[in-house]
């Protein structure tokens, strides 16, 4: 079992051929709204590849709140753990071009979450084969979270994402540490590659389609990505993380966790929205050539 801690947004989805320079108007030739928010694309991805996810987090009274709610409950995550708040659902303003993506996030509910609520699902964390988090819920809520699986000798996942709420005591708790090179960078500095070096095989840094890299207490590893089309990179980030967790979750070797992992996120890039692409073990497991768990 796995549980999210973790944002829950709509995504307001606008297709243009390029993106507009300062100053001006651009025409697109696509607008839709589509489920998102990175704790949400990490409870889907989970879900999607045979995991019992459970997910924490707010949606606000809204319309769009509804709509969220009825997402996860379609793609079989327990969301009893999700609260209701008066006023709006987070969402985000995505802009497409060629692949490519430019993100604005309003967070609405998500920042109603508090960490006197965490001990509520002191149980359900406890129990969890691990526990995935971000930073787009407030920080208090994250550090809550971290002590108590800490607590209770359960595994976590913390993406970085944001990294602008991302503080050094993080590091004494998450087990795993999941930033993409922007983030990285943030964190640690240019010289973010000395970091993996402290953080052996707790630090995975993505970077794009070239894989990810970590460091395994005697050498670099870069698991290479897979050659792939993107339609949209949207959600590739927490299609990784998702099926990170659930391949630690199963007991997956590290390394093979992790090209797990990017196989799942080169798949999502295929197809149109952060949660649309994910893909299914099938798929996953196909890609890698059959081989997995």
């Amino acid at each position: 079992m796995i549980t999210v801690v973790g944002s829950i947004n709509m995504d307001l989805v606008v297709r243009t051929s390029r993106f507009p320079k300062q100053g001006e108007t651009a025409l697109g030739d696509l607008y839709t709204t589509v489920p998102g928010g990175k704790g949400a694309n990490q409870a889907v991805a989970a879900a999607r590849l045979g995991s019992e996810v459970h997910m924490i987090g707010a949606v606000g009274t809204d319309a769009f709140g509804d709509e969220l709610l009825a997402g996860l409950k379609a793609e079989s995550i327990q969301a009893n753990s999700v609260k209701r708040v008066e006023g709006t659902s987070g969402i985000a303003n995505i802009l497409l071009s060629e692949g490519d993506n430019r993100i604005i996030v309003v967070p609405g509910a998500n920042q109603q979450l508090t960490a006197v609520e965490m001990e509520a699902f002191e149980s359900q964390l406890a129990n969890s084969q691990m526990v995935i988090m971000q930073l787009e819920i407030p920080i208090p809520v994250i550090q809550r979270t971290l002590e108590i699986c800490h607590q209770h000798g359960v595994p976590t996942i913390l993406n970085p994402a944001p990294a602008t709420g991302f503080t050094d005591e993080f590091l004494s708790y998450a087990t795993y540490l999941t930033p993409n090179e922007t983030e990285a960078e943030e964190m640690f500095g240019q010289d973010w590659e000395a970091a993996l070096e402290q953080y052996p095989n707790r630090l995975i840094v993505t970077i794009g389609q070239k894989g990810a890299r970590y460091f395994d207490g005697s050498r670099h590893v870069t698991i290479e990505g897979f050659a792939t089309e993107a339609v949209d990179t949207t959600g590739a980030g927490d299609t990784f993380n998702g099926a990170l967790g659930v391949a630690l979750a199963e007991g997956m070797p590290f390394e093979e966790a992790v090209r797990f992992a990017n196989s799942a996120a080169s798949l999502s890039v295929e197809k149109f929205g952060a949660q649309g692409g994910m893909p299914k073990r099938e798929e996953v497991l196909a890609r890698l050539g059959g081989r997995g768990l």
